[in-house]
């Protein structure tokens, strides 16, 4: 199977900078998929039939699209069936430490909970993303762009975002809590890198419950008050984002990648995969045939 590496991008933005805005008119994408340690919410006009790539989320997008995204979130667009050659896009991004001082108080919970999905990627809904586009075209289009009044209205439209309601998470792979402890935390990174490591073969809760000495029952416990899912999940989780990365880049029948990714029957597979991702693996395949790209 062949893999599609991700680029580590070191962006310009320095410790003493509260945040930075790219305005850009293109006729196409070709930045490649990356992450970075930023975060970063991205505007994209006239770009409608474009791929829209988020962790494991592919969705070919509109004519508006907005997206806030945490940083370490692989992402990038690609062309797919654009045939605009005006594209407009307003990139913004901010450290993750911006708002440190201020997010847990009472003003700003709307705004921590938006932060806390954007580790999943966060789209908003087009009303939305209309009420808000002429907020950054101004951010954008502001030749002071280290002005103190830059500043409150970033801090504005973080704070209208946070209001969606419609909003929607994007990535099925949920960011775990960090726990406090450093045992628990430590706990958890076992399990979590045992799962990952052995996903492809069959492995029992009884089995990663003797890896970090717990009973089942504790172990469940634990996984579900640190991460909000059962070990099951977890599992299947990693397996269904390991098998879209395989129908999408490698040329393995359906069958194969079943079993490849740990699933004992193929219609387990397609049941599960459909669940997670709204249709067959033999569906999203062909929907996503065209999105391939080299790095």
């Amino acid at each position: 199977m062949n893999m599609v590496e991700v680029l580590e991008e070191i962006t310009p933005l320095s410790p003493e900078d509260c945040f930075l805005v790219i305005r850009r008119v293109k006729s196409g994408f070709h930045f490649p998929l990356h992450t970075h340690r930023e975060f970063e919410l991205n505007y994209v006009e006239n770009a409608k039939g474009a791929m829209r790539i988020v962790g494991d989320s592919m969705e070919e997008i509109g004519d508006l699209d907005l997206v806030l995204i945490a940083g370490g979130t692989k992402h990038t667009y690609t062309n797919h069936n654009c045939l605009c050659d005006g594209i407009f896009e307003i990139t913004i991004q901010f450290h993750a430490s911006l708002f440190d001082s201020l997010i847990d108080k009472r003003h700003f919970h709307s705004i921590r909970d938006m932060f806390e999905r954007a580790s999943r990627g966060l789209v908003f809904s087009r009303q939305m993303v209309a009420d808000i586009r002429d907020r950054l075209r101004a951010l954008s289009n502001d030749n002071k762009p280290d002005s103190f009044q830059n500043v409150l209205r970033l801090i504005e439209i973080l704070k209208i975002l946070s209001l969606d309601k419609a909003a929607r998470d994007l990535n099925t792979t949920d960011a775990p809590r960090s726990p406090r402890n450093n045992s628990d935390a430590d706990r958890l990174d076992t399990i979590l890198l045992y799962l990952r490591e052995n996903y492809a073969r069959r492995i029992s809760l009884a089995e990663v419950a003797r890896l970090v000495s717990m009973s089942e029952a504790s172990l469940m416990r634990f996984l579900k008050r640190w991460t909000g899912k059962t070990f099951i999940d977890h599992l299947n989780e990693i397996r269904v984002a390991e098998a879209a990365s395989c129908l999408t880049n490698s040329s393995d029948s359906v069958s194969e990648i079943c079993y490849k990714c740990g699933f004992n029957n193929l219609s387990n597979f397609n049941r599960v995969f459909k669940r997670r991702k709204g249709c067959t693996p033999t569906e999203y395949r062909e929907r996503y045939s065209r999105t391939r790209f080299v790095l």
